[in-house]
């Protein structure tokens, strides 16, 4: 099994993180390198929260549990750019996401892990809109917009697209080697920058089925305002993609994190 580091951005998530953390039994931890939880600046109680569920995990003694904590809020795209490159200066081989809010399902991806081809993708693509994937409290009327919304960006890429940004993807640690991501933007347009990104580079990904809860978490994603963002970010790739991974998009500043001890168990 290839060396494999477990990402979990937290944010405004403290009634989920230990649900997610407890979701991941011995027989789970045991596949991973270590588990990271980076947590991003929360105004609630989720710094708290995932030290007392990390401090559990780190007991068992199966794997590495570390938590970090933003040095500003970054948002999620920063928090990608955190874990990162915590993962290349450890020298894993892969980078798991799994967001903190408990919608997604890490044993989803674990059957993937197992394939002979696996090590071939630069990158497993979590989508909640395959045919295969359980939507459990998703309304339809999401569902039906976020279907036809794909159509048009695979006819206007001119790749098959099941999801513009889930909580659920795996990355090869070659494929992030050069950083390309730095100056990507930090809100939640990052995932859509990292998979126009993937498709103009011609990096073989796969989307894979989910199995995606809609409980008591609340969405940081404006859906129309976030909409239209996108249909102009892939009007500006479609024009000229190379301009468009040029950037900058930002300050591009150092994202640095503390690390923070685990309470005994």
């Amino acid at each position: 099994m290839p060396k494999i580091m477990v990402f979990i951005p937290a944010y405004c998530c403290e009634n989920q993180i230990k649900r997610v953390i407890a979701s991941l039994n011995p027989d789970i931890v045991r596949k991973f390198a270590e588990i990271v939880v980076i947590e991003n600046r929360s105004p609630d109680n989720t710094l708290q929260c995932a030290r007392e569920a990390l401090a559990g995990l780190a007991a068992q003694r199966l794997c590495k549990a570390t938590l970090l904590q933003n040095d500003a809020n970054y948002n999620l795209g920063g928090s990608h750019k955190v874990a990162f490159n915590y993962c290349l200066e450890k020298g894993y081989e892969y980078l798991i996401v799994l967001h903190g809010d408990d919608q997604g399902d890490i044993r989803d991806l674990l059957p993937w892990l197992d394939k002979e081809n696996f090590g071939r993708f630069a990158c497993l693509l979590g989508a909640r809109f395959d045919k295969a994937s359980q939507l459990p409290g998703y309304s339809r009327f999401r569902i039906c917009g976020n279907i036809a919304f794909n159509a048009l960006i695979s006819f206007v890429t001119r790749t098959r697209v099941l999801d513009m940004g889930a909580g659920l993807n795996l990355y090869k640690a070659e494929f992030l080697a050069d950083r390309f991501y730095m100056p990507f933007p930090d809100d939640l347009t990052f995932n859509v920058y990292m998979l126009y990104y993937t498709i103009w580079k011609k990096a073989p990904f796969r989307f894979i089925p989910l199995t995606w809860k809609e409980d008591d978490q609340v969405s940081n994603a404006k859906i129309f305002r976030q909409a239209a963002h996108i249909l102009k970010l892939t009007w500006r790739y479609t024009r000229n993609a190379r301009a468009l991974f040029n950037g900058p998009y930002g300050d591009c500043r150092a994202y640095t994190s503390q690390h923070i001890p685990l309470e005994p168990a």
